[in-house]
């Protein structure tokens, strides 16, 4: 047994162990709370690190998205401008050998004054019995008259016949994109909508785009939808596409400013067919390029750049080998040819000053001539127009040369 005198020694015993452990537990506790605190001090500040590095990761981000989506950019325009160098110089090329077969180069030797003028004779007249053979020695000079024919589609469209086989028929494209056209047996029956034959509807095996359509000797010839600068040609006698070739250089901005939709004008006249485009320039603007055509095969037989502007253009024709271009404002005003030409040489601008059209207000979307009855159809604002003609003969040789 416990002694009674030291039973209160080994209380006081036990109650002080007591308190000595219970002064550990507070201190223990003291120390892991203040471990617990450096530890979310520690913690709060790597996720404050954390979120300053995702935000400057992203910053970064975007800096970079940014500075690729310029270098795409620059990418872009430096291949466009190298495409059209390259093909300014395809040109020049096939210019300089044009100009060689043309006139061959002349071996470097003396030769006096009489051989000199001899030559110059006879190359004056070398170009005249090419005008002669090419049966095509007009010019215009002024629009006699204008004739409504009809209101009907589309306020953009077009509306053409083929000069040389069926040329009584009219083909109707209502707006600038389809796949079909209405053919009608000829202008009465267009105009009344009566006739021996009723309107017939012709689906095509591919789209067609633009308002540059052109019809010759039975095949149509049109810019397929969907594609930068394909043209294809069309037999209307059994339905099929019979040829297809692609304009280098077209399709990049349209032909005609004031005229979105068509990237490929083509045009026919007493020489065969043509095709109008426009190539852009560092400026924005555009510059208008002619090209000759082989209508049986589609193949390129010349191209030329011309001296007009595609800006503030609403539509073109050729006459006998001259491009005139026709200009308006962008809210529709008084049509005028302003620029002009001439693949030989022999009209410019300078002769021909500015052709205003009757007055009539309003923006054509297409013009095109029939070098059968060498008048021009047009599409005025939905309109279906025609336009007859004063021409004169081209001058035999330029003052330059006189």
């Amino acid at each position: 047994m416990v002694s009674p005198r030291l039973l209160p020694l080994l209380l006081l015993t036990q109650v002080f162990g007591q308190a000595q452990r219970m002064t550990q537990d507070a201190l223990l506790m003291q120390y892991i709370e203040r471990r617990i605190m450096l530890l979310e001090e520690r913690i709060e500040k790597c996720n404050q690190d954390m979120n300053r590095n995702v935000r400057e990761f992203r910053d970064f981000r975007k800096e970079i998205m940014f500075r690729l989506d310029g270098l795409s950019i620059y990418k872009t325009e430096f291949k466009n401008e190298m495409e059209v160098m390259g093909s300014r110089i395809e040109r020049m090329e096939k210019d300089v050998d044009y100009l060689e077969a043309q006139q061959p180069t002349q071996p470097c030797v003396e030769i006096d004054d009489k051989l000199v003028e001899a030559e110059i004779q006879q190359e004056k007249k070398r170009r005249a019995k090419f005008r002669m053979t090419s049966d095509c020695d007009t010019m215009l000079t002024s629009f006699r008259s204008l004739k409504i024919v009809k209101k009907a589609g589309e306020a953009q469209g077009s509306w053409i016949k083929d000069p040389t086989r069926d040329f009584h028929k009219i083909y109707f494209f209502s707006g600038t994109s389809g796949n079909s056209f209405v053919e009608f047996a000829g202008i009465r029956a267009f105009m009344d909508g009566v006739g021996r034959q009723a309107p017939k509807r012709v689906t095509l095996p591919l789209a067609w785009q633009g308002t540059g359509h052109v019809a010759q000797n039975g095949f149509l010839y049109f810019h397929s939808n969907g594609t930068l600068n394909q043209i294809i040609k069309y037999d209307m006698r059994n339905g099929t596409a019979s040829d297809r070739m692609l304009l280098q250089g077209a399709g990049r901005i349209p032909a005609y400013q004031l005229t979105p939709g068509t990237f490929i004008d083509l045009a026919l006249d007493e020489q065969g067919l043509w095709a109008i485009h426009a190539e852009p320039e560092n400026n924005g603007d555009g510059t208008i390029v002619l090209t000759k055509l082989d209508q049986s095969n589609l193949a390129v037989e010349h191209t030329w750049d011309t001296s007009c502007t595609s800006k503030g253009a609403e539509a073109a024709f050729v006459i006998c080998g001259t491009l005139y271009v026709v200009y308006n404002t962008q809210f529709g005003g008084r049509s005028h040819v302003q620029c002009v030409y001439d693949v030989v040489d022999t009209v410019t601008s300078a002769d021909i000053h500015a052709l205003y059209f009757p007055k009539r207000y309003g923006k054509h979307s297409m013009i095109h001539y029939n070098p059968r009855e060498r008048q021009l159809y047009a599409w005025d604002d939905g309109y279906q127009t025609i336009y007859k003609l004063n021409t004169k003969k081209k001058l035999e040789e330029r003052p330059s040369f006189k």
